[in-house]
This record gives C-alpha cells, structure tokens and sequence, in this order.
C-alpha cells in the first residue's frame, strides 16, 4: 500500500519529500513487476487449447507473463497453484475491424475519432488515436475480448491500424504490434437504376455512373503505382543525394514489400472479385473486411488464399430474394469451401464489442462447426494480424493472455470469472458493475 506524502513533509523539507515520492513509486514499480513475473500453475479448469485438443481439469504453468507448460499434469516446482475446478479457461478473444477505443458517444462529436480528412491518408496511425480511458475498453474486458484492432475509417486509403491489448495506462503500454494492415475502402459497385423523374435533370445516367466508379478504381490503381515509383526511387537515391521524403510514401514502403497486409473494405460480390483481382495483378496480400457477399464468391476467395474478417452475423439480408438466415450462414459457407474466417461486429458501435462472442455462437447455431467457430475470435483473428506466435491458442511460449469462464464462452449465460492479459491478471470491474452494485441495494417501496 502506498504511503501518503505528509503535508509536514513537503513544507519542512523538499527534498525529503521527493525522496518519499520517488521510494513509493519504485516500490508500486516493484511491486506490479513482481506481480507479473509470479509463477502461477493453474489447474483444474477444461483447458480449451483451440489450437489442439481439449485438455478435462488440465493444468496450465505461467512464468514471466508467458505459458510455459500445458497438459494433464505440468511439473511446477514453486509456482502458486490455483484451482479453478467446474470452470473453462480459453485464449483471450481478439476483436477485429472495430472502432472500439475510437469512439466513445456516437452523438457526440469531440470523442468520435475514427476518421481523417483526406482521401488518401496511409501515414494515419489509428492507434495512436485511441483513448485509454474508455469507459467502453474495461465493458469488452469484462466479457473475454483481450486485444482489438482500432479501424480507421474514412476516404479511399484511411490509414493503418495495429493490435491494442486491453490493459495499460498508456496507448505504448497497450500497443501489441504496430502497424498490422492498411485498410483500403472499395468504391461501390451498384449503379442507381431508378428511372429519372420529370424534373430531375441533374441525375445521373447508368453511363456516367459506371465512369465515375471506373475512375474511383483507377485512382487507387494510379496510387499504389506512384507508391511503387517513389519506392524505386528512393532505392536508387545515393547516400548523400538530396531526395525528398514524404511521409504518405514512406508509410507505403511495408506494404509493397508485403510486410503489411491491404484489409480492403467491401461488401458486395462485384466490389470482393474486383478487389481480388486488382490485388493479384499487384502481387498485394488482402483480407477482405466487412464482406456480406463473400459467401457468393467462396471459391474465389478460397483459391487466391484470401482470409475474411466477416461483420455481418446479424445483418437483415440485403435482397428479398435471399433466404433469413443467409447472413447466419455465411460463415459456414465460407468455411467449409476452405476460407479463413475471423468473427467481427455487426455494428461499428464500440459498446457492443462485449458481444464478439455471440456472434460467433450465431454462426455456429446455422452450421460452422464448434472448433472452427472458436479459432474465428481467437487463432485466425490471431494469423491474420500477425502475433499468432503470441496470441489466439493456449500453447507453450504464448503470452498468457487467457480467460476463465463458468460454461461455454459461446453461451450468453456463461461469466467471465478471470482474465490474465501477458500473465497480469485484470480487473474486470467497469461500468455496467459499478451501477450494478449502485443500484442492487437501492431503497425499496413498502
């Protein structure tokens, strides 16, 4: 426990005072390294390895922040144990393509920070935006979502996203990894075939529709071309010559060199196979986010080895012609024609980012297999931002980022008990359990 500073002594003696200050703040500092760096051997829980079997009452050793050992039984020599008998621990859940952290009240603009002006802006580093304090971040904590991708939105090229955890004070202390893709925003594919009303002379033809649409698509052709010639540029610049650098370029370079995946933004059937193409002619690596007609073109996305971060479990089908539960099914589909899946929101709303995992058991209820619907909020989202050498599986050498839940993490009624994120365990106390408490004993008529 922190020793207060005594008003006597900062009016006596100054220097006294900060010596108090700078040896309490150094024993806090010891004290949470010590902490972290705790030998813990947790047993008993239905150990949910995703990436291999399920372990029955199996033992899990931590040291240093990182798994150490799994299996039945685990040699743990001076390690504290914890049982967590009748319970189920998982990897931490990794929510994708969210603006969670970006925004805080939709209605209000001054914490909406999602978007930049500009058209093409791929220096824009969403992360760097994102707000610590959210009342939002410790809600999807309490309910299993570990790390997050804050999405840049806005423009055609709106900038690069990274993998935030959520603990820590600062958005340095929160950064899992930088820079894990550059998003892109396809332009539309649909055409207005509303016939023109009598007086409307300013409406566009089908013909001058499509001509807009083309020039959209060429200008991100056009940029990623220019990127490639300032890169080759830049290569051939001698040391000492006077080249001119510009940041927009600079932030281009990883992606050419396919260090950071393209997460291109599209919805429709037409706008995923222009998409798909453009990145093959370009040699790009793509993943397709949002993605409601990805199920149409499975095959394709399938053969080009294209992953999906899909975001539309809960959308109402967009054609009458299309059966209800053809969004509820997508995944399946996807799926089983041998395309990645990472489960995401229906809604951008960063206050519903608790439900990552429902919507993940939607998917399951119309046929994507139980072991699949697990790896698409933890192992894939994992693979496709890069860190699955760190996240998504309960594997020695992975961070122990884990979750303790009374039942199936899938299941609405089951609880989150503990959470770990790199073996510090968190508080899962927010909002909604402060006003719960609040309210619970709260007067009651006679």
């Amino acid at each position: 426990m922190r020793r207060a500073v005594a008003p006597s002594d900062v009016t006596l003696c100054p220097t006294r005072a900060w010596s108090l200050v700078l040896l309490v703040l150094g024993a806090g500092l010891l004290v949470a390294a010590t902490t972290r760096a705790e030998n813990l051997l947790l047993t008993g829980a239905t150990v949910h390895t995703v990436s291999g079997e399920t372990i029955p009452a199996g033992q899990v050793l931590i040291k240093d922040g990182t798994i150490s050992a799994v299996g039945k039984t685990v040699s743990a020599t001076g390690a504290r144990a914890m049982d967590l008998a009748g319970l189920h621990l998982y990897p931490g859940m990794i929510a994708l393509n969210t603006d969670l952290g970006l925004v805080e009240i939709g209605a209000v603009r001054a914490t909406r920070d999602q978007s930049e002006v500009g058209e093409f802006t791929p220096e824009v580093q969403s992360w760097l935006a994102v707000n610590p304090d959210s009342e939002l971040l410790p809600v999807a904590r309490a309910n299993g979502v570990a790390c997050f991708q804050p999405t840049p939105q806005g423009g055609v090229i709106a900038g690069q996203s990274g993998l935030v955890a959520l603990d820590g004070w600062t958005i340095e202390e929160m950064l899992v990894k930088p820079a894990i893709a550059l998003h892109v925003y396809w332009p539309s594919a649909g055409l207005d075939v509303t016939p023109r009303e009598q007086g409307r002379s300013r409406a566009r033809s089908l013909e001058e529709q499509d001509k807009e649409r083309r020039e959209k698509v060429k200008e991100i052709d056009d940029f990623f071309q220019e990127a490639r010639a300032y890169a080759k540029a830049r290569e051939a610049a001698k040391e000492g010559d006077n080249f001119l650098r510009v940041p927009s370029w600079d932030a281009m370079l990883p992606v050419l060199r396919g260090e950071v995946p393209v997460t291109v933004h599209a919805d429709d059937a037409r706008q995923i196979r222009a998409a798909v193409q453009w990145a093959a002619t370009n040699r790009l690596k793509i993943v397709i986010a949002e993605a409601r007609d990805a199920w149409k073109v499975a095959g394709l996305l399938a053969s080009n080895n294209v992953p999906v971060i899909y975001n539309h479990v809960f959308t109402q089908p967009p054609r009458d012609t299309e059966n209800y539960d053809v969004q509820f099914a997508a995944p399946a589909v996807l799926q089983k024609a041998g395309v990645k899946v990472a489960m995401s929101l229906s809604s951008y709303r960063a206050s519903l980012a608790k439900n990552l995992p429902y919507e993940a058991a939607q998917a399951a209820a119309f046929g994507l297999p139980a072991d699949e619907t697990l790896k698409t909020i933890t192992l894939y989202p994992a693979q496709i931002a890069g860190v699955a050498d760190r996240l998504g599986s309960i594997e020695a050498g992975k961070d122990a980022t884990l979750v303790v839940t009374d039942g199936d993490i899938l299941d609405i009624r089951s609880n989150v008990k503990r959470m770990w994120i790199a073996g510090q365990e968190i508080n899962l106390e927010n909002r909604h359990t402060r006003l719960y408490e609040k309210y619970k004993s709260r007067p009651r008529a006679p």
